[in-house]
């Protein structure tokens, strides 16, 4: 594992492209884009259920879920996703989306768990950008598991 310039440990993301959409340029270029910044990526390929995007989250202990996704069913999929997280108790992985997403649609993916939507066109620095105002120290591995003031974040410290 590389180190961020700070020490810690870079913060690993998951791109990830469930259903049955082929097109996976986006995801690998996002995937680029956040690995020459210092993430960490772990890319599943294409044509995952949200069960396997859900349980390599888990198993690669990410802080970040990016789904890449142009098939048009974001509202099956990301929910299911969404709900599987939780079920994991990973609730606090963050999950963002990308792709041909509908405006009337991006409240109801939120409302639904996924923190920030990116439409087409939206600049990879911006995605780099919103990362690194929004990662947690916890995500980062700095703390991991612990929650801001509890015991265990002071014995970590």
């Amino acid at each position: 594992m590389t180190q961020t310039q700070t020490g810690a440990p870079p913060v690993r993301v998951l791109v990830a492209k469930p259903g049955l959409d082929g097109h996976d340029r986006g995801a690998k270029v996002i995937a680029r884009a956040l690995r020459d910044a210092g993430f960490e990526v772990i890319y599943t390929g294409l044509r995952q259920t949200p069960e396997q995007v859900a349980n390599a989250a888990v198993q690669e202990d990410v802080a970040v879920v990016a789904i890449s996704i142009l098939s048009g069913a974001h509202m099956t999929l990301i929910p299911r996703i969404m709900e599987l997280l939780r079920e994991q108790d990973a609730a606090d992985i963050m999950v963002l989306a990308g792709g041909t997403i509908p405006d009337a649609d991006i409240p109801k993916l939120k409302a639904a768990g996924v923190t920030e939507v990116f439409t087409p066109g939206t600049d990879t620095n911006d995605v780099v950008a919103y990362l690194r105002r929004h990662v947690t120290p916890q995500a980062m591995g700095a703390t991991a598991g612990a929650t801001p003031g509890t015991e265990q974040e002071e014995q970590l410290a």
